[in-house]
Parts: structure tokens; sequence; C-alpha cells
């Protein structure tokens, strides 16, 4: 197998294909692994193996980040985590020539010494390592690659004047956020890129200068690592950076690796200073532009050998010289400078005596420090983090405690990177293997936390640098191009990225906040976004089922929470027709399919509910009195008055009636009804049709279900409690159906002797026995207030003797005595109050019959009542269409009452209740 190995190290400046020759190469193969500088490259390469083979395939795996798909193959990893047990393949390394960086230096040596592919090996990177390759790497191939563009020095430009597709290179949070700030109040905004930043706050900062929302990018040395971005020219603000230990200038080919960023594929590329940053010397130049540098001649280097039989013996293994003279050790590490902190613990060196614990021990001591506190800190922390281990897992509550504190949302910039940055802490935690109860659980967990802090940093990095109405917006309205529309499933509608408003149904409602000049425009190209969306929409809308759709108190008609429509007035009563809420922009097409739809709807809500009424207008058998009676009774809707059509029914023979009986019409004292229209959607329903028929303006609304007796207001025409089921009598307006009840047992009473109120009485009204007095008054029946003596027996305790304590009174001992008290009652007696003249206001309890289904009362004309003075006997919210009829919500009821217009006190009613 060693005779097939095959290793290249494919060597050249930026903008070569480097890092796609290797992802080609590895897909060629059945599986392979491919290490990278940073965990955002990473995600960049998985996302891209993920397109082209699938997810089942591929596997992510980073410090923070662990996504291994069912089949995994390809795995793409930082050099870090690059596992080295997996055998596979192909291996490849990019970004070899890091094997010089101080830091990280001694990892990417120890992938250059001992990681191989069984098959064949890549090492990518810049032409100064083909020295050190070729003197540590037996039998290795060369494979020298040209960049694709041309490099330029264009000299300094002021930041004003800097050329749109700009990248400004700074190497500190502070002169990237003030370059950043200077650039929105100048040119309308950039885009923040920081090695810092999650992959997720990365991707969707690069999205808005990739898709040309901003123009321009403020970076740090971050998109030196093969970020693949479409920039003409890097500018850099600085040449020196603080490098963890001291500031030095940066070498030739670091600013080469940066600004080869420039000028992608075959486009060519500009780069130079500006700000405060002095012009590059001229050998700088040409070395960056003839990319020719100076060969890398040491390499940091760290013993991949450890010994774990002492705490002292391993910090001895991890500090041995290198014997090859390419090599040399490197600066101590983070890990290895934690190791030695615990190392001076006493109660570590107690706990740290066997190889088992040695190896979780650094384990442990490689857990970066993210947060960025001190390194006495991150000890105690790493301190902490090993005695759970040792003692099995880190525990739930205390990770989700420390969890808790991070998962907030809210903040300034610099809060929120802070938290992002703890958050990684935990996310490394929850990868380890075995160090967590629930691996899948605090991995997902750590990782949404991880999102919603990547998006709000987002969102806050581009509310304090982009302005994006100057910088997309007006810039595309001056230039005269077409702006990109889009709406959501939510209906909001953006314009280039903007929101402008939202489709409600099928009327769009533009936001306010445009200037009048772009409100026109942006309108425009809302509409030019919303003509393939209003007729998906509608059909979604006409084959959705009919559980999607309501009608409102006030004849709206509604598709969820959007108004859609609203019924008028038809040929007849139960047949009511339908006007759509469709912006003109949709065509008629979209606004005849809504109707319809809305047609259906409304047509069937009728036939459901109304299904005994209807069989009744069509029953054929019917005839003479009979069909005469059961039309009036269609008329209106199902409930009628005896009152008003007291002749008609006496006319009506048992036959007759017997026939309409079949029909669940039933015959009561005081109402003529069907039963089954008395339910609340029924009822709910007739209110409706019947204020269509009537032509009001605000229809009355039903009560709240359920409930037996209602107030009775006397502003409110007594129809309209007809309608909805109420007979008004006194302060109150009973069911029509508990009245019927009622009724039938008033009717085995001695009414002339007189009789009392009985229990089965009070019980059917739900009434007290003054209010079921009054109500009895409102029937016609008098009745006379008295009181007597009502008699009965409480126990009562002894006196305690002279000289003893009072105690309990138990049973035994308890002595009985007679207690007298008043009891009040009533006696009804059959007296109708005489009828009011014709013209005079009929008080509490006489008002005169209204005619079927409501006729207005004998008085004042109806044109002559004050607006609005239309009864609602419920208290549930309207909407209001372009036609004048309310549906939105209407404001709190205490908020409602008008003492100039006596039908508002009506608005109270379900606070009566």
């Amino acid at each position: 197998m060693a005779a097939e190995t095959r290793i290249t190290a494919v060597l050249g400046p930026t903008n070569t294909g480097k890092t796609h020759y290797a992802i080609e190469r590895m897909l060629a193969h059945r599986t392979g692994v491919i290490g990278l500088p940073l965990r955002l490259l990473a995600r960049e390469v998985y996302d891209r193996i993920v397109a082209a083979r699938g997810p089942s395939v591929a596997a992510l795996v980073t410090g923070e980040e662990r996504i291994v798909g069912a089949r995994a193959q390809y795995w793409v990893c930082t050099v870090e985590a690059m596992p080295t047990d997996i055998g596979c393949d192909f291996l490849a390394v990019d970004e070899i020539q890091l094997c010089a960086d101080p830091e990280r230096g001694h990892v990417f040596t120890d992938r250059l010494l001992h990681s191989r592919g069984l098959k064949e090996t890549l090492f990518l990177g810049a032409d100064t390592m083909r020295s050190a390759i070729a003197a540590l790497v037996p039998k290795v191939q060369f494979l020298r690659r040209e960049r694709f563009s041309t490099l330029t020095y264009a000299g300094s430009k002021k930041i004003s004047r800097m050329p749109t597709r700009s990248a400004i290179v700074g190497f500190s949070v502070e002169n990237v956020y003030a370059i950043a700030e200077l650039i929105r109040r100048q040119k309308g905004g950039a885009a923040v890129v920081m090695g810092a930043l999650s992959p997720r706050t990365r991707n969707a900062q690069v999205a808005m200068y990739q898709n040309g929302e901003v123009d321009y990018l403020v970076a740090t040395d971050a998109i030196g690592m093969g970020l693949n971005l479409d920039i003409n020219h890097v500018g850099f603000s600085a040449t020196a950076k603080f490098d963890g230990w001291r500031m030095r200038n940066l070498f030739p080919h670091e600013l080469a690796q940066i600004a080869g960023r420039a000028g992608r594929h075959m486009a060519p590329g500009t780069f130079g200073v500006t700000g405060e940053a002095a012009p590059l010397a001229p050998e700088v130049v040409d070395s960056i532009e003839n990319h020719r540098f100076s060969p890398i001649q040491r390499l940091n280097w760290r013993s991949s050998v450890l010994d774990f039989g002492t705490l002292d013996r391993l910090i001895a293994s991890l500090e041995v010289s290198p014997k090859d003279e390419w090599l040399m050790r490197g600066r101590e590490a983070d890990d290895l400078r934690a190791l030695k902190t615990l190392a001076d613990l006493p109660v570590i060196r107690d706990r740290a005596r066997h190889a088992r614990d040695l190896r979780l021990l650094w384990d442990v001591c490689r857990i970066p420090d993210f947060q960025g506190i001190s390194a006495q800190e991150h000890a105690n922390l790493l301190q902490r983090i090993f005695g759970f281990l040792q003692d099995g897992h880190v525990p739930d509550d205390w990770l989700a405690a420390q969890i808790r504190r991070i998962d907030k949302t809210e903040g300034d910039i610099d809060t929120l990177s802070k938290r992002l940055a703890y958050i990684r802490t935990w996310t490394y935690v929850a990868q380890r293997s075995g160090w967590v109860q629930d691996e899948t659980h605090w991995r997902d967990e750590t990782r949404a936390v991880e999102d919603r802090l990547s998006d709000a940093l987002h969102g806050a990095l581009t509310q304090r640098f982009v302005d994006r109405r100057t910088s997309v917006l007006l810039r595309r309205l001056k230039q005269k191009e077409g702006l990109v529309a889009e709406v959501n499933d939510k209906g909001e509608v953006t314009v280039e990225g903007e929101f402008v408003g939202r489709l409600e149904g099928f009327r769009f409602h533009q936001d306010g906040s445009a200037s009048p000049d772009e409100a026109k425009t942006l309108k425009q190209a809302a509409y030019e976004a919303l003509r393939p969306e209003f007729h998906l929409r509608a059909d979604r809308f006409y084959n959705a089922p009919d559980t999607e759709f309501d009608f409102t108190e006030q004849g709206g008609l509604m598709w969820g929470s959007s108004a859609v429509g609203k019924l008028v007035k038809g040929a007849e009563v139960m047949k009511p027709q339908v006007e759509a809420f469709v912006d003109e922009e949709a065509g008629f097409d979209v606004a005849e399919k809504v109707r319809r739809r809305l047609q259906h709807f409304i047509d069937r809500k009728i036939a459901l509910h109304f299904e005994p009424l209807l069989n009744l207008s069509r029953d054929e058998t019917l005839s003479g009195l009979a069909r005469g009676f059961a039309f009036r009774l269609a008329e209106a809707l199902g409930v009628l008055p005896r009152e008003g059509v007291a002749d008609e029914v006496k006319a009506l023979d048992q036959d007759m009636r017997g026939s309409l009986r079949k029909h669940g019409v039933r015959f009561g004292q005081y109402t003529i009804f069907q039963p089954l229209l008395l339910k609340p959607a029924p009822t709910r329903l007739r209110l409706v049709l019947w204020s269509l028929n009537e032509g009001l303006d605000e229809f009355p609304e039903s009560p709240p279900p359920g409930l037996v007796t209602v107030p009775n207001i006397p502003e409110v025409p007594k129809g309209y409690y007809t309608l909805s089921g109420y007979h008004p009598a006194g302060a109150r307006a009973i069911r029509i159906d508990m009245l019927e009840r009622l009724a039938d047992i008033l009717r085995t009473q001695d009414s002339r002797a007189g009789f009392e109120a009985t229990p089965e009485m009070l019980s059917i009204t739900g009434m007290t026995l003054e209010q079921f007095a009054d109500l009895m008054a409102g029937l016609g029946y008098k009745g006379e207030r008295g009181e007597r003596e009502k008699v009965r027996s409480e126990p009562v305790a002894r006196p305690a003797e002279e000289g003893t304590s009072a105690n309990p009174i138990t049973e035994e001992e308890a002595a009985l005595q007679t207690v007298t008290e008043a009891e009040v009652f009533y006696t009804f007696t059959w007296a109708p109050k005489p009828r009011a003249p014709r013209g005079d206001r009929p008080q509490r309890g006489e008002r005169r019959e209204g005619k079927p289904g409501g006729e207005r009362r004998e008085g004042k004309p109806r044109g002559d009542r004050p607006k609005g003075a239309r009864g609602n006997l419920g208290g549930k919210g309207k909407r209001e269409d372009q036609g004048g009829r309310n549906f939105e919500s209407r404001p709190p009821k205490k908020d409602r009452i008008d003492p100039d217009n006596p039908f508002a006190a009506l608005m109270a009613l379900k606070d009566k209740i």
C-alpha cells in the first residue's frame, strides 16, 4: 500500500485554484479528509461537498461543530480537528505555509510530517514552503500553479475615494469598527468580516457584500485565508499588527496573502494603502506583484509522542527539542501554558496520578481560551471542568446555568461578540465525546444558542454599519436600475431587501416610512413581485378547506387573520353575494377566483346552519296556509314572535301544524321557531344575513353563547333580541327556548288565585327571586311581595362551669335553640298591562312586538335615528372595508361609552353580564 501512496505539494500564490483542485481530487477517491486553517473556510468547503455529493456522505468536524453524515466518506475539518485514525484514501492540508506560524505552526508541521492518505496526499500553500517540504517529506512531487489574474499596486487612496467592490483591512476590532462607521456615513455602509465571527454571522455579512447590498467590506486579515470574494481592490489601513506578543510589521508574504484576495479568477485586482498607513516600499510591491518571497527556513514543531507516566514527564515530553535543523520549538502554546498552571496546584497533582487522568487533563487543557480572559481565570475554568469529568460528566444543571447566562440576544455589538465567544467554549465541550451525558442535546442546544447570537450580532452589525436605503435603494434609483422585489411566506414585501409593506390577503398595504419619491417606485416594484404571488396565493386560497375561512359579525369574510372580502345584499335574505378584497393590480382572473371561492364558502355555511329552514321552504308537500306560513318563517330566518302572526297561527289546523312540526317548527306561547336555529352558529349568521338585507351600517352582534338571560337595554329594538333568540321581559331578556319551558310550567299554575315561584322556575331562568319577579312582570304577571317567618334550629354551646375553661361543644353536649328569621316570597297573578297608545314610547316590559325578523318600532323613523344607533348584543371585534363597514377590532368597552349616543351603552353588555 505504501508503494501506491503519492505525495504532492501544490504550491503557488493566491487565486490559483489550489483549494478547488484539492476538492476535485478528493471527490475522485472513495474516501478523503481535508484540513483547513479556519472554521469559516471549513464550513465553506463542506457546503461545496454537500452540494456536489449530498449531506449523507459529507462530514464537518471542527473544535466547535460536528456534523457527520450517515455514510460519511468525505471529512472536512480544521487542521487541529483532523481525524488521524480513519485511514482515508485521500488526505489534504491547506495553507501549509502556516507551519511557520508561532501559535499554530506545530499542528501544521505535525500534519506535514505524519498525516498521509492511503493513496494520495496533497499539501497546498505558498511557494515559500518548497525547500522545507523537499527536505522533510521524502519522494514528494511538486506542482506549481500560476495566478489566474494580475495583481497591481494602486498606491494610497483616501477612504472617501475608495473604488466600489473594495475591501479595507484593519488589524484590530476598534480599527475595523471605526472604518466601517466612516464608510457608512460616506458610502452608505459596509459589511464586516473578522475571524472571531461565527460562520453564520460571517456568511450573512459576506452575503450582503456579494449580493451588492453594500459595495465595501471591512475586514481583518481573516479574509486572507482562502475566502473567495468578489473583491477588485484591497486597501491596507495599517501594515503592522499585534501578534499576541508584540507589535510588528507584516512580512511581504503576509501582505501578499491578504492582497491576493483582489482580482478573483480571471479579473485583475489592485492593492494599496489607505488612512494613516505609509506607502509600501518598492521592493515589497515588487515581491507582491511578482510573487517572489524569501523561503521559509524553519518550521515550528512540538513532539506528538507524549509521556503520560507522570505530570512532570508529560510536560517534559511537550518541551522536547527537535533534532532536525529544519524544525524548532515554537512559542509556548496556550494548552501547554494552561497545563503548567494547573500542574502547580496540589489538588491537580493529587488527582492526576494515572495515565488515564493525565490524558483527560491534557484534553481539558486543549480547550481554547475563546473568551480571552486572563490565564489564571482560564486555568480555574479548566480545573473545574477536569474535576467534573473525573467524577463522570459535566453536570447538566451546571452546564445549563452557564449557557442560560449567555443566551440573551439583546445588547450592543461588543456584548453580543463576548457572548458569542463564551458560547464557543461550551460548544467545544459539548463536541467532546463522553464529556456530557446527553451529547446530542447539548450539541444542539449550544448550536442553537450560537445561531441566535450570530443572527443578533449580524443584525447589530448591519444596523450600525449599513444604511440600506442610502447604499442600495437610492444608488439603484439614481442608476435607473430595475429594483428586485420579493415577498416571503408571511406576506412581508421587500424591495432590494428592504421592507416596504405587507400583503394581507389579496391587498397590498405599503409601509409609510419611504419618502414620496421613493414610495412610487417602491409600490411599482412591489406589485411586480406580487403578480406571480397573487396567482399562487389565489390557487392556495381556492383549494383551501372551509375551516380556514370565517365571517365576522359585521359581515366581513376572513382567511385566517386576513380580511379577503365582505358580504353584500343579495336577491333573497338567504342568498347574499360576495365582494372580494383584491387589488386591481392582481387582475380580473385572481379577483374572480377569490370571489367564487368565498361565494362557495358562504353558500355552504348557510346550507349547513339553516338546513332545517331550507328543507321547510323546499317541501313541495306543503300547501295553502301551511306553505304560506313556511314562507313567513323563512323570511324571518326561523324565528317569529307569535304576537305578530297570531291570526295566521289560529288559521292553521292541526294537520297543517303537524306538517310544519315535522320540520322541527315549535309553536310556542311567545315565539314560533325551529330550536336547531337557536344554536350560537345559526344565530350569529342570522344576525348578519338580516342586517345585510336591512342595509344596516352597523350590525347587531349576538350575545355570548350559553347565557339563559341577558340585560334588556331599552334603546335596543326588540326585533334584535328576537333575532338573537331572546325575548325581552322586564330588566332582562330570556332565551326563547327556556321561556317556552317556563311557559309550560306556568300553564299548570292557577294564575287567577295566585302562585309562588318554584325552585324549578328559578332553576330554568337561573335568576334570583327578585330578578324572577321582574321577569314575570315583563311577561304580564303581577307579583305581590310578602314576608313570613321561617323557623329553623341551630346548636348552641352550654356555658362553662365556674372554675373550668370553655371547651368545644361535642355533638352529645349540644343543645338546640330555635331561630326565627324573615322569608321573602312573591305571589304571582295574571294581570297584563294595557298596550301603550300608538306613538307613545313603550315602557320596559311593554314594548311593542316588532315584525318577524325585527321590524323597526313605531315612533321615530329609521332615517331619523342617530347614525350608529344599531344595538349590539355581543362584544366581539369587527373589521372594516373601504365601503364603510368596520371589521377591525373595537377599542376596549370602557372607552366606547358615548353619553350622547343612547345605543353606546350596548357596547358594555358583556361587562354587565
